[in-house]
């Protein structure tokens, strides 16, 4: 048995390209390899509509990480689809939303970029702005997508304000920070039992993590595309992997 802690990473659907691709599970690469940089074992998750094989899954692993990616359909928090709401991924969500469900209850740590705290927000009972320009007039942009090549992945657009007595204050060390922004929907109501750990300036929710000491960090930006170069990008990886650790000792031991 391998002495490395495992991360679970869901992955995407990939709809069907007819003559060249059945319909297919993705990730980016970029995920896996920061994560197994940082110490952990990662396993990608399928999206199996199978509950008994995605709990046997579950139990095999000591974190979850959720990566970024498409919108969360808002039929997971009892809204109507706007029609500046994007694409949707239907059975990623389940599965997301069932594992994170699962990790609240185990305390199993937890680390979310971009769609990710969205996403926890969300399992938590919070709610999302669809469109943040169209929802939020006076918000800052946060949409750098890198359509086209109009903007690197790694460009450093905005600053955040960090809470240095967060969990997220102590792993990066610093109280502002300037971050990448490939979004356009972010929090609206946060969920109970979560808490802000970082602000825009325009105040929308750029960090969250869990009030009941729970290893639950949620960022907006995109740390895995910032590692390479910067330190603290690094050493939030280490420490979702330390905790992960931490969990297999105490519950595989």
């Amino acid at each position: 048995m391998t002495s490395r802690p495992i991360a679970g990473l869901p992955t995407q659907t990939l709809d069907a390209i007819p003559g060249e691709v059945p319909r297919s599970w993705i990730m980016s690469q970029r995920y896996v390899t920061t994560l197994t940089a940082a110490g952990a074992l990662p396993w990608v998750l399928p999206l199996l509509d199978d509950r008994e094989t995605m709990r046997d899954i579950y139990e095999q692993l000591d974190g979850i990480f959720l990566a970024g990616g498409v919108d969360i359909d808002p039929s997971a928090y009892g809204e109507a689809r706007h029609a500046l709401c994007g694409r949707s991924d239907l059975d990623r969500d389940a599965i997301e939303l069932q594992l994170v469900r699962w990790a609240f209850d185990d305390h199993k740590p937890i680390l979310a970029v971009c769609r990710g705290i969205q996403l926890v927000n969300v399992a938590a009972g919070g709610t999302l702005y669809q469109d943040i320009a169209n929802d939020c007039p006076g918000a800052i942009k946060h949409d750098y997508f890198p359509f086209q090549g109009r903007y690197t992945r790694d460009l450093l657009v905005h600053s955040v304000l960090i809470d240095e007595e967060s969990k997220l204050g102590a792993i990066l060390g610093v109280r502002t920070l300037k971050v990448n922004s490939m979004h356009h929907q972010g929090i609206k109501d946060l969920a109970p039992g979560l808490i802000p750990s970082s602000f825009a300036t325009d105040g929308l929710i750029e960090g969250l993590e869990a009030s009941n000491g729970h290893f639950l960090i949620g960022v907006q930006w995109h740390p895995e595309e910032l590692a390479g170069n910067d330190p603290r990008m690094r050493r939030l990886f280490a420490a979702f992997v330390k905790a992960a650790a931490a969990y297999r000792q105490a519950n595989h031991s």
